[in-house]
């Protein structure tokens, strides 16, 4: 479900004046790299080499931004984590996009060299760049000015050719007449690194990869290639099934929500719940303000039944929460009452979350307050 953003949000702004926004993601555990990349004037968005157990940051990114994600993007049937195309098209009903020649299922936007994938009025460019494995695909932005390029080129590397049809001559010839064939200073984005580097461009390359820049040939190349020993992936056995599966579970039970309501993870990481879910359910949940008495008892009122305990005496008094029902917390703006949730969550409290805006998203869906008189 689509998430509007803060009143105040300027996706514009957020994009810092570009009519694209860009965001380069990381999953440490496998060095994946997974792109966002969005035209501002129509909010629709492209998402490149996502992975499985980052879904719900990926996601809550995606409407925070408020976002209308096109389809996801893999350069290939990646060998060493699982895609999260089939997660985020059940979440947004985003395509999944994959080179048609792999033949894995749930592909609703079979690629294939010279297609062009819209978002808005910009698009990238489908271009075909086998070597690594046979389906590896490299997109193109529009203008030429930026490319992701999968595990075909890397930063200073490529991708290894010794498994899934991999074949070194066709990876050079991919490399050299589909990446390195772009401007100059066309700037790749790799699907992978493992010391920290983000970015290269094609000058860079063509200079100093060891394996192919400088004035290295296809001879040197190949031999290279040809007598490196590396082990394999350590997920290949399960990242593989998975991904001609598109990232599909074998049993469809749902992600990412807990099981006790519809909590949303923030890209901050924190669940949080709508105030309409909250008031629909409050005789089941266990309200906790975090404001000072002050606050609470002062004109902005509070939630009736709502227990207060301020921030900076959560810690000692935490058992004072009810043990047996879920907990929302809620504070002003839902400031607070993050870092509270946060600290529950630490130690040890599970059915916990966050009420998204606090008060004043309370307030605003006109639900009531109790207040006390003043005069």
């Amino acid at each position: 479900m689509a998430v509007a953003p803060a009143s105040s949000f300027s996706l514009a702004a957020a994009a810092g004046g570009s009519p694209l926004l860009f965001r380069q993601l990381f999953d440490a555990d496998t060095g994946t790299f997974t792109y966002l990349i969005a035209e501002v004037t129509s909010g629709q968005a492209l998402l490149v080499d996502s992975v499985f157990e980052q879904h719900d940051r990926d996601l809550a990114l995606i409407q925070e931004l408020g976002l209308q994600l096109v389809a996801c993007l893999d350069t290939h049937a990646h060998a060493d984590h699982v895609t999260g195309s089939w997660l985020m098209h059940a979440a947004t009903g985003s395509a999944i996009a994959l080179a048609a020649g792999v033949g894995a299922e749930n592909v609703t936007l079979p690629l294939r060299h010279g297609d062009r994938v819209a978002f808005g009025g910009r698009a990238l460019e489908v271009r075909a760049t086998p070597g690594h494995t046979d389906g590896c695909l490299s997109f193109v932005l529009d203008d030429h000015s930026l490319a992701f390029t999968g595990d075909a080129l890397l930063v200073r590397g490529c991708g290894r050719c010794d498994f899934q049809q991999g074949n070194a001559q066709a990876l050079y010839r991919s490399i050299t007449g589909q990446i390195l064939s772009l401007p100059e200073s066309c700037l790749l984005y790799p699907a992978h690194d493992y010391t920290g580097r983000s970015v290269t461009s094609v000058t860079e390359e063509k200079a100093y990869n060891a394996r192919l820049g400088g004035g290295a040939d296809e001879r040197d190349f190949v031999i290279y290639m040809q007598t490196m020993k590396l082990p394999h992936p350590h997920r290949i056995a399960e990242a593989l099934p998975a991904n001609m599966r598109s990232g599909r579970p074998r049993e469809d039970a749902g992600h990412g929500a807990a099981a006790w309501a519809p909590t949303r993870r923030s890209y901050a990481g924190l669940p949080e719940l709508a105030p309409a879910w909250v008031a629909a359910h409050r005789d089941e949940i266990t309200l906790v303000d975090v404001r000072s008495a002050e606050e609470f008892h002062g004109p902005d009122g509070h939630i009736a039944g709502s227990l207060l305990i301020p921030l900076p005496e959560l810690e000692e008094r935490a058992g004072e929460i009810p043990a047996g029902t879920p907990t929302v917390v809620l504070c002003h703006s839902g400031s607070r009452s993050a870092l509270a949730t946060q600290q529950l969550l630490r130690t040890g409290h599970q059915q916990v979350a966050n009420l998204r805006g606090g008060l004043l998203s309370w307030r605003a869906a006109g639900y009531p307050l109790v207040t006390i008189n003043q005069d």
